[in-house]
Formats: C-alpha cells, structure tokens, sequence
C-alpha cells in the first residue's frame, strides 16, 4: 500500500474491458486507491490500482469473505462497481461491510426488467406495457394482447444486446429467437426469460444522474443513435452540455419517482428514456455508470466528472456536480457491412479535421465479427468529437469512415 499516497481505498469490483472503461481507472486513481477484485489477474489495470485479490466476483459469499480480508488489514472507504454482471455481487460486498450503497435487492430489481417494470407500474411512472413470457407461444400470444409493433427483449441484459422489433406476427419467432438467445457473463438467466413490450416511438435518451443522500442531480444527458434496424444497435451517442432537457422537470421527476420506487438512493445510474408526445416514458434503470463512453462524453461537454462523482458517493463523499464549460461531444461506432474477421483496423490521425477528438480500434486482428443477430456490439472502431455546437461536433463524425480503415475477410453468416 504504499502506492496509496494516503488517498482513501475503494475495492474495485471488476474492471471490465480496457477500451471501454480505462478512462475510469484513470480518473478516479487520481483521488482514490483502488483496490482489485477479480479472477484475472492485473494486466492494463497496473498503473492505477494499489493492490488486488484473485476471486470470483461473480459469487457474493466469495467475493464479500475477500473483501472482508482486505478491510482487515486496510481501512475501506468504499465498493466501486461499473460492471453490468457485477453490480449485484458488488452490493452485497459493501452491505456486508457497512459501506455506501444500494441494498442487494434493490439492483436485482434495476438487473431485472421484469421487477422494474412491475415496481414501476405500482409507482405511476409512465412506460411501455410489458408482458413477461417463456415461450415462443407465449411471445405470440402477448404481442397480439398488446398490438403490432411491439418489442421483444432480454429481461436481464442492457445495451440493446437482443432488442428486437416485430412489426406483424410473421416476425415474432426470429424476435423471440433474438431476444432468448442473447446472454452475457455475469447476467441471471431467467424462467420468463422474455419480455414482449409495447412499441413507444420517438428519440431515444439516457441520463446518467447522481444520487447523494437520496437527492438526486442529472449529470449527462445523451441522445442515443440507433441503427441495424430491426434491432435497436446503439451506434452513436451525441451529449450537449447546453441541452435543455437536463433542466426539464417532467424528466427530473420521472428520475426522481422511478428512483424513489425502487429504492435507489446512493451512486450514479443510468436511465433510459423514449421521448414521445405525452412525455418521457422510462425504457430501463441500470445500477451503474453508462457504457459507450457517455460518461466520458459528458465530462468533454459539460467539464463534470461523473466517474469521479460514482467514485465519490461510493466513498461517502458529495459529489462536485456543477457544470464548468458548455461544448457538444459525440461518438459514432463503426460496424462491419457484413460478418468478418479482422485482418486490421487502422486509424489514419492525419485525416482528423479540427472537432475530431480521438479515435480508436475496438478490435485485434483475427477477430469475428457478426451483426445480429448473430452477434451484438459488433464495433470496430469508434470516433469522438468535440465542438462548439452539435452540428459541427455532427459533420465532424460524417468522415469517421475514412478516418478508420477496416481491413477483413468476410465470413459465412451462419447462426450462432
């Protein structure tokens, strides 16, 4: 511990993939000793942690008795969590210790659409109908309850993985098939494993707001760009610090009460919304920081540090929220046109114009690539702009295709 410089521990549940999420570790080792918990052992992880224990987190009793070791012998702050599949697991290691934190249940209810979506009808808030099904029978005979299109999805996984739409009857069986075959480690696989769900139209958001002693303060709002119909692939995510929805009271208080049901009081979520004619309705509550960058894209734009303010209110801190700047951030992912393997991707930085920020490979050499349903999340590379209005951050990811250069061979598009 003697990396530590006196910062305050936080046991780090996971730390998930590198492209995706090191601009954490970056930024919150730079108040916090992190402390790693997790089967692998450290790798790109070594710069900003203090110290590890192989476990599997995965398990609560595993992973809350190596917790307890490491309080043993460190005084702990805080449990710090971004991983989808971990977050439950990772409630229970700071019930356990007495440390800042929802209660177990109250992520299995935000992991399990179906619980949230019960706890939120009892609560008023306003949100798709929703029918829980096992089989594809069932998938049948709730769609025609509810009316075409309706959605069919995944009951425990986020992202988009397995979301599919089905415009008339002929389509429910390939939807069913996507919805119930997609998976990801960590996720619960369910009985019901499928919700069948009304079709609400228009823009789609996410907010990613931070609660501290139960209040709670939006921090990044991110309007979603979805492609691959009829599946719901988020492609793009574009965050305005000057968006006026962040102030909107008919979200706040749809964050508020969704929240305050299902008992969400300490950390940052990430809530999803469709923006329609009679308001926003709530598509989904994750326990944890956005994927896609989108906290990343909100310090850009808005100067706050929303990783910081998960890593702060997890060790019992209030979190620093006020906006210190005003620009447009954006992040486009590229796909493959058809199924391939990666014989190399190439960033050409001598193509970037003025708003283009960054722009990284997502993928080695010699990987597979499928879209769905075959495959979900099937990036190859992603490119950042910032600007000073949405438009230009916009026109600057219109040459992202040139920016990044795909080199593969195309692959069957055989069933999974």
């Amino acid at each position: 511990m003697d990396r530590d410089g006196g910062k305050p521990l936080l046991l780090l549940i996971g730390s998930s993939g590198r492209r995706s999420r090191e601009f954490i570790l970056r930024t919150v080792s730079r108040r916090y000793a992190l402390w790693l918990l997790q089967p692998a052992p450290v790798t790109w992880e070594e710069p900003y942690v203090v110290g590890s224990t192989p476990v599997d987190n995965t398990r609560p009793e595993p992973l809350v008795e190596a917790a307890r070791q490491v309080a043993a012998e460190h005084e702990v702050t805080g449990v710090f969590c971004y991983d989808e599949g971990l977050v439950s697991p990772a409630a229970h290691v700071a019930q356990a210790l007495g440390l800042p934190g929802n209660s177990p249940e109250m992520v299995a209810a935000c992991r399990d659409k179906n619980a949230t979506r019960n706890v939120l009808e009892r609560a008023g808030v306003a949100q798709p109908a929703s029918i829980g099904v096992r089989s594809l029978a069932e998938a049948r005979e709730a769609a025609e309850k509810l009316g075409f299109p309706v959605v069919l999805k995944p009951r425990g996984l986020a992202g988009g993985m397995g979301v599919r739409r089905a415009d008339g009857p002929d389509d429910v069986e390939s939807a069913y098939r996507a919805a119930s075959g997609a998976s990801y480690p960590g996720v619960p696989v369910f009985e019901v494993s499928v919700l069948v769900e009304e079709y609400v139209d228009g823009p789609e958001i996410s907010v990613d707001a931070v609660f501290f002693e139960g209040e709670c303060t939006p921090l990044t709002l991110a309007r979603k760009q979805v492609g691959l119909a009829p599946f719901f692939e988020e492609v793009g995510h574009e965050v305005d610090g000057g968006d006026p929805l962040l102030s909107d009271p008919q979200l706040i208080e749809a964050l508020r009460a969704s929240h305050a049901a299902l008992g969400f009081h300490t950390g940052v979520s990430h809530t999803e919304f469709r923006l329609t004619p009679n308001g926003p309705y709530l598509m989904e509550v994750n326990a944890r920081l956005g994927g896609d960058m989108i906290p990343y894209l909100g310090e850009l734009a808005t100067g706050v540090d929303v990783a910081m303010a998960a890593a702060d209110v997890a060790a019992g801190r209030r979190p620093e929220t006020a906006p210190t700047r005003r620009r447009a951030a954006a992040i486009t992912f590229l796909y493959p046109e058809q199924d391939v393997e990666i014989e190399s991707v190439t960033v050409h930085e001598d193509r970037f114009t003025p708003d283009v920020h960054s722009a990284d490979a997502m993928t080695d050499p010699g990987a597979v690539l499928r879209l769905p349903p075959r495959g979900y999340i099937s990036r190859y590379a992603r490119v950042v702009s910032v600007a000073d209005s949405m438009e230009r951050a916009r026109a600057a990811l219109l040459k992202a295709p040139e920016i990044v250069e795909l080199a593969g061979r195309p692959v069957e598009e055989s069933s999974r």
